[in-house]
């Protein structure tokens, strides 16, 4: 027994106790200060998270809203900046600027207004798609990336409250029932009302007026197979399609309101019926919901006006986030719009936008008060057209008064020939875009020319079918679209000269004069431009005024003198890659 004792004794003296502490102490000071490393790592990370670690500074991000979100837009702004967020290395700051749509696409297509507006925008909130698609009909080049929908608003008819009851009591309302229930003359006969006579709905330009536009496009989906819609570019030429947009174009007051917020205010200021030359006129929800509180005028309506939504389906605004580009434009914008466009979607955001009057989903609070508006459920939504045919039924409106007098000067130089998207060549992709437009073409006057070189003796310009009512020539026109063929060079500015001097002998008083010009190269020969640009001021003559507007195909064309040249007239460039985008530019162009 004594011996195991000895020995065990014996060898717990064989190790000494010193080095142990000493390698314990190392592994405990290696593993704290690790460990230090990390916590500290992770409160730095933290820190930098915090209070925003930018090293490449500060970033501005501006987005420009149309004024029916323009103040939610704010506050979730406001909400994002108390997250110091940091992005691409940069901390940003948002600032959000309240601009009608109107005035944001002819900025950007046509030329910023800083002094009036401000620095270019690097985001755009807009009410509808429909402006995303006119700006990409101008100038593709300018989206820097796909729309997306942070909210939405269904489209109703704002009417006084007697109205609206009888609209609501009565037979109902549909879209497409106001082509026949607005121009007839007792068309508050259908409602029990036929002491009020007509049924006028004031139709705002749908160029310009997005709710009108969407009303429009409802009211011709009944030509569609199952009345929902879509609308396409072919059912806008069918002869029943025209004749409803020239009913509906021919049904309005006649003093029209410019646009619906005037129209509301029309509307508004007396409530006996028709008292401002109409009974109603389409309207987004939110906006109707805006007029009646007063908020952008800051003083509340006597009475507030009543939505009345139709039956059928509803064209519904979906208030598109909309990426730009250009070179004003930083990566550090591009991913800042990428992330506050993730923010607008967060709960706390839509519920923001929600109590502002739009609908989101994920919530169905609204705001209150909100006289006047039910926020009745949209059960049979409208499909909306696709981007090239809302461009058509503005374009097609525009000629259903017939106030247009358009002449289209083509060139058919050899570089026409080119490749023009989806194997089909420039020309072949023009001559598809004048075709339809003289199709789909309800009334006023259409000519076509084309200009190269030595097309008419030693002239590089050459009248294919002069200018006159499209009705009455509209096989001509098709026919000489169809025999224009790619030639030699591009003698443009002695061709434009020449056409500007014939339009103006043949000026057509109360009417929109214009010259389209369609264009792949640079002017190589006859007059230079500096010639032209003085001839035409010569030219000019008070009261007759020639809009020239030009459709620039391709990346060879002069844009800078093309765009130049356009604004000097009031006319507007348009900037296409390839042929594909040529129907929508032309579209986009003819409903201005």
């Amino acid at each position: 027994m004594s011996r195991h004792r000895a020995l065990r004794t014996k060898v717990r003296r064989g190790i000494a106790t010193w080095p142990v502490a000493i390698v314990g102490l190392v592994a405990l000071l290696v593993l704290g200060w690790l460990g230090w490393s990390w916590v500290g790592g992770i409160v730095e990370r933290r820190a930098a998270a915090q209070a925003g670690d930018c090293n490449e500074g500060d970033a501005l991000l501006r987005v420009s809203a149309t004024p029916s979100v323009a103040e939610a837009v704010k506050q979730v702004a406001e909400a994002w900046s108390l997250e110091r967020p940091v992005v691409y290395d940069h901390c940003i700051q948002v600032e959000v600027q309240s601009i009608d749509s109107e005035v944001v696409l002819q900025g950007l297509t046509q030329g910023w207004d800083e002094a009036e507006l401000g620095a270019r925008p690097h985001a755009w909130v807009t009410d509808s798609t429909l402006w995303a698609n006119r700006l990409a009909a101008q100038n593709a080049g300018l989206l820097g990336a796909a729309p997306e929908s942070i909210a939405t608003s269904p489209v109703l008819l704002a009417l006084h409250q007697e109205p609206a009851r009888a609209v609501e009591s009565g037979a109902g309302f549909r879209w497409t029932d106001l082509p026949d229930l607005a121009g007839a003359a007792d068309g508050w006969g259908r409602f029990g009302r036929p002491e009020w006579g007509r049924f006028t709905v004031a139709l705002p330009d749908p160029a310009t007026n997005a709710a009108t536009a969407m009303a429009v496009q409802s009211a011709l989906a009944g030509a569609s197979p199952d009345g929902k819609g879509p609308v396409t570019t072919e059912m806008l030429a069918l002869d029943p399609v025209k004749v409803t947009l020239g009913k509906l174009a021919a049904s309005g007051p006649e003093q029209a309101p410019i646009g619906t917020w005037e129209a509301l205010t029309l509307l508004g200021a007396d409530t006996a019926v028709n008292a401002a030359g109409f009974s109603a006129v389409p309207v987004f929800e939110v906006d109707l919901y805006r007029h009646n509180l007063g908020k952008d005028t800051g003083t509340p309506p006597a009475q507030p006006l009543y939505g009345v939504p139709a039956g059928g389906p509803t064209p519904v605004a979906d208030f598109p986030f909309v990426p730009l580009a250009g070179d004003w434009v930083g990566e550090a914008q591009v991913r800042a719009s990428q992330a506050f466009r993730e923010f607008l979607h967060e709960p706390d955001q839509r519920q923001t936008l929600s109590v502002a009057g739009l609908r989101v989903e994920g919530t169905t609070e609204r705001p209150k008060p909100s006289p006047g508006i039910r926020w009745a459920a949209v059960t049979d939504q409208l499909a909306p057209a696709d981007a090239n045919t809302t461009q058509q039924i503005s374009a097609a409106w525009a000629t259903a008064d017939d106030g247009q007098v358009v002449t289209i000067l083509v060139d058919t130089s050899k570089s026409m020939e080119e490749h023009g998207g989806d194997g089909r060549s420039r020309m072949e992709w023009v001559k598809q875009a004048l075709s339809g437009q003289v199709n789909r073409s309800v009334s006023g006057s259409l000519g076509l020319w084309e200009f190269s070189r030595e097309l008419d003796g030693d002239k590089p310009y050459r009248q294919v079918v002069p200018t006159g009512p499209v009705a009455e020539q509209r096989q001509a026109l098709l026919d000489g679209v169809s025999n224009l063929e790619p030639r030699s060079a591009t003698q443009l500015y002695t061709s434009l000269l020449a056409l500007y001097e014939r339009a103006l002998a043949d000026y057509q008083d109360g009417k929109r004069n214009r010259i389209v010009v369609l264009t792949d190269g640079v002017n190589d020969g006859g007059i230079d431009y500096e010639e032209l640009k003085s001839r035409l001021a010569a030219l000019k003559q008070p009261g007759k005024d020639i809009v020239v507007s030009v459709i620039a195909l391709g990346p060879d064309p002069e844009r800078d003198t093309l765009s130049e040249l356009a604004r000097s007239t009031g006319g507007t460039l348009s900037v296409v890659e390839d042929g594909r985008g040529v129907d929508a530019a032309l579209g986009q162009l003819l409903s201005e």
